[in-house]
């Protein structure tokens, strides 16, 4: 029985093998989860309008998927007149390319990420949840934690930078 080539990926194919590449990427670029999803699913119907696609590789079609992305997320800002934004889209995908590399959805990253955080003080846990999740400020992270707003911001800092030790030498 003869394989089938990368190139013959029907649309479920590519959407099932990239969608959460495409996702992650755009909640990179800032998207609350709703604008991800809906940029995602645009993304997807903008590729599956024009002519047939090839695919040559996973790598290349998740990176010109993440163009394709990017463009309707600069698009949307340009929409909002919130360009300030669109001024870092660049350095994000020098953050992406370094962190996520070749790996279309970045799941051995998000792997590691949690893992990583597991591996911290439950106190170093809670701070980085606040923060990132919560939108928590330095002072309500201190009056939770028990510590001052610099005490809090040193927290936060050091468990920042032993995570992104973790995750590097993880993916090394």
């Amino acid at each position: 029985m003869s394989q089938r080539s990368e190139t013959d990926l029907n649309p479920q194919e590519l959407i099932t093998r990239h969608q959460a590449g495409v996702w992650r990427y755009l909640r990179l670029l800032g998207c609350d989860n709703a604008t991800a999803d809906d940029l995602t699913q645009e993304t997807f119907l903008t590729i599956l309008r024009r002519p047939p696609f090839n695919q040559y590789s996973d790598e290349a079609t998740a990176a010109y998927l993440r163009r394709i992305a990017r463009n309707l997320f600069i698009s949307l800002k340009r929409r909002d007149k919130r360009m300030h934004l669109v001024a870092a889209v660049e350095s994000l995908d020098a953050v992406w390319d370094r962190w996520i590399g070749a790996e279309e959805d970045g799941e051995e990253f998000v792997s590691a990420l949690k893992e990583c955080l597991n591996g911290l003080t439950e106190r170093a846990q809670l701070a980085l949840r606040m923060r990132f999740t919560d939108d928590a400020n330095r002072v309500e992270i201190g009056d939770k934690l028990g510590i001052t707003e610099h005490g809090a911001k040193n927290l936060v800092q050091r468990a920042k930078q032993q995570l992104k030790e973790c995750v590097q030498t993880k993916l090394t």
